[in-house]
């Protein structure tokens, strides 16, 4: 029997003496630890949220109703619009054909946001490019009219303006310079013909995992829109901002401190306070509605914009933290989930009055990331290993 208590408490001992070194803050003491960290000069007085995910509560904050410069964790809130007005299934095709007219191109859009502008990049991404299928419809009707490029008219639908204008300059370049008029989409049905090329954009949850992952800051302009209009909203910058407004109401957010100039985080006149950030990903992660949310956004030290983070700076909370990065000249911020234990986190820090410089941006991630490596740690149960009887 002496036998059998000896070995149970040696192995109560070994366990003991191993959690500690895997062991994260407690709720209780994070606000004295928090407000060394914060004061750090790399920070510059930085605003923060800490909330358990759990319940609720506010277990730390640092100026968290203060109007701070988001940069991209702006994406956040066109990442939750996208989801609540848009179908994660859906898709967008492009179409271009000659038109029943002599002399006519029909372009037949569905505003898809995953065209990119760039050939190279659409090819190393595996997406359509602007520049192929301005170049293919651009030798089509060419063809189409015994080598002639001269009064073309291009009748388009569902392009974004910027779009229009990258066609244009595109063809300009090669000495083609059609009318466009851009008509409504069933006019652009009537009017077209012989299909040229045509695209169909991956399905919506992709997109919106890429955008996230990776912060793409047309894509986040461009599902803010798409969300906008959807939602009953003007298709512009005006649009989006009340749209993101609307959907801060519906979750019982107060918005008077959110400035919307972009949905990218682009803008230095942007503003949103870590108040909101916090209670919105606090909500969004209790419905199941913005799951797609939570698992598109990047994994320290593993994926997307994280995937150098944590390695070295806060090693134990590699693949704990999933959050959405942000940067500007003088702002570094970081929002999202960290994992501490049996519970979860909703953080939100907004560095945006550190010195100007890849210096000062530098010193403030890794700021960052050790704070959030003295709460990140892995939900491990204790487990006493099973003492065989004495013989």
């Amino acid at each position: 029997m002496r036998a059998k208590v000896g070995i149970f408490l040696l192995s109560l001992s070994l366990v003991l003496s191993i959690a500690p070194a895997n062991a994260a803050l407690s709720a209780a003491s994070i606000p004295a630890v928090f407000d060394e960290l914060l004061s750090a000069r790399a920070l510059f007085n930085p605003a923060m949220i800490l909330i358990d995910g759990t319940t609720g509560e506010v277990v730390y904050e640092r100026n968290s109703y203060s109007q701070r410069k988001p940069a991209s964790v702006m994406k956040l809130l066109a990442g939750v619009a996208t989801l609540k007005y848009l179908d994660p299934q859906s898709t967008f095709a492009t179409t271009i054909s000659l038109g029943v007219q002599e002399r006519t191109l029909v372009i037949q859009g569905s505003y898809d946001p995953w065209i990119s502008l760039s050939h190279s990049v659409a090819r190393k991404m595996k997406r359509e490019s602007l520049p192929y299928l301005a170049f293919n419809s651009m030798s089509a009707i060419k063809k189409a009219n015994g080598g002639s490029l001269k009064r073309i008219t291009v009748l388009y639908s569902g392009l974004y303006s910027q779009d229009v204008a990258n066609l244009k300059s595109f063809w300009a370049k090669r000495r083609f310079k059609p009318t466009m008029k851009a008509v409504s989409s069933d006019e652009v049905l009537s009017n077209a013909a012989t299909p040229i090329v045509s695209d169909t954009s991956p399905p919506l949850y992709e997109v919106l995992d890429f955008m996230l992952k990776w912060s793409d800051n047309s894509l986040a302009d461009r599902l803010a829109r798409l969300s906008s209009r959807a939602a009953g909203n003007a298709f512009n910058a005006s649009g989006v901002s009340e749209t993101f407004t609307q959907i801060l109401t519906s979750f019982e957010i107060d918005a008077s401190k959110l400035v919307v100039v972009d949905a990218s985080g682009l803008s230095k006149e942007n503003r949103v306070t870590a108040q909101i950030l916090g209670q919105l990903l606090y909500k969004v992660r209790k419905d199941e509605k913005y799951n797609l949310l939570y698992t598109s956004l990047p994994v320290g030290g593993v994926s997307g914009t994280l995937r150098s983070r944590f390695l070295t700076t806060a090693p134990k909370a590699v693949g704990l933290v999933r959050a959405k990065t942000g940067t500007l000249n003088g702002a570094v911020t970081l929002a999202g989930y960290v994992e501490s234990t049996d519970r979860e986190y909703i953080f939100v820090t907004l560095a945006d009055e550190i010195p100007r410089g890849a210096s000062a941006e530098k010193k403030a991630r890794e700021a960052i990331d050790r704070l959030l490596g003295r709460i990140a740690a892995p939900n491990i149960p204790a487990v006493i290993p099973e003492v065989s009887p004495a013989p």
